[in-house]
């Protein structure tokens, strides 16, 4: 399985208030998109992950492959796995892209 591993020269934290007033807000049926959840600082530099994006940079925690990370949100969001699957590949291929996501390629 090839496993999904974060960059270790990001520093990153979850910004937990925030993350539970975002949740507040999406189960009370109010647009969330733009929120951001997750803090990575990456060169000097600050970026912002929104809710799922921030699930998804969590679980990156080289125990788990794609799919693992699908079963994982399934069990947190309400949406078919085909189109949660294809948000996260693409997520995922865009981190891979900048570098903050690798594969650990071990077959354990």
């Amino acid at each position: 399985m090839k496993r999904l591993h974060r960059n270790p020269d990001i520093v990153w934290r979850v910004e937990k208030r925030r993350q539970q007033a975002v949740i507040d807000r999406l189960e009370a049926g109010e647009e969330i998109d733009d929120e951001g959840t997750v803090i990575l600082l990456i060169s000097g530099m600050m970026h912002q992950l929104n809710l799922l994006g921030g699930m998804i940079w969590t679980l990156c925690d080289d125990s788990r492959g794609i799919a693992q990370v699908v079963s994982e949100l399934q069990e947190e969001f309400d949406i078919d796995e085909a189109t949660l699957l294809s948000d996260v590949q693409e997520f995922v291929d865009d981190l891979l892209e900048r570098g903050w996501l690798s594969y650990d390629q071990s077959t354990n």
